[in-house]
């Protein structure tokens, strides 16, 4: 067998993180490594066991998940930290995307949909529930706009169709707006991924923000 899934939980809730360690210990590819308390110990723990997943409260006590993430963002270490809440504003979604964090799931969604983000996560996925890439992107755009330059080999048509996935366009949607086949369009794509070294649309329309490659 693979090795499993080794994963730290930080709750300051004591049943809610009991319940949850005996949830992920229930499947087989799943090994709970360590747990903490508040942030503090959430660091700590990470640091020291260096899990595959750490799956954080955004509402820690002594230190807040999204200071929890700042610290270990400065971090070499290769843990993927989910975000556990029970309600977020889009702004903090946005704040713990560029601290790195690599999914968020709410405590209301069902533990199939837990299970589902962390193999998601683990295969180089983002998990963000049901946000569209598209609302994300525009909170991203409001705060970090410069004008557009060419970069990184990318033609003029491949700045287009990164514009259009940064504004939340499906494959088809894209195919009919340049007058292209969504086999043209897939085409282009794997290009552009492979030119910017990404793996997925969200990974591409954050990468397209924060490098400036598209304008307002």
């Amino acid at each position: 067998m693979d090795k499993p899934i080794q994963v730290v939980i930080a709750d300051d809730h004591p049943i809610l993180l009991e319940g949850l360690r005996k949830l992920l210990e229930a499947e087989q590819d799943i090994a709970v490594v360590g747990q903490a308390f508040n942030g503090h110990e959430a660091l700590e723990v990470t640091r020291r066991v260096e899990p595959s997943i750490l799956l954080l409260d955004l509402a820690m006590p002594g230190l807040p998940g999204l200071e929890v993430l700042r610290a270990l963002s400065a971090s070499s270490l290769p843990t993927r930290t989910i975000l556990l809440t029970a309600s977020i504003e889009r702004d903090d979604i946005v704040k713990a995307l560029q601290l790195g964090a690599r999914g968020l799931v709410l405590k209301e969604s069902a533990s199939q949909m837990l299970m589902k983000a962390m193999r998601m996560v683990m295969a180089g996925e983002y998990w963000i529930g049901r946000d569209s890439v598209s609302g994300l992107v525009e909170t991203l755009r409001t705060q970090m706009f410069s004008p557009v330059e060419p970069k990184f080999g990318l033609t003029p048509r491949e700045l287009e169709i990164v514009s259009s996935v940064t504004a939340g366009y499906s494959n088809r949607e894209i195919a009919q707006r340049f007058s292209l086949s969504q086999e043209t369009v897939k085409h282009h794509l794997t290009k552009i991924f492979s030119k910017l070294g990404v793996s997925n649309r969200l990974e591409l329309a954050l990468f397209a923000i924060s490098q400036h490659l598209v304008e307002r």
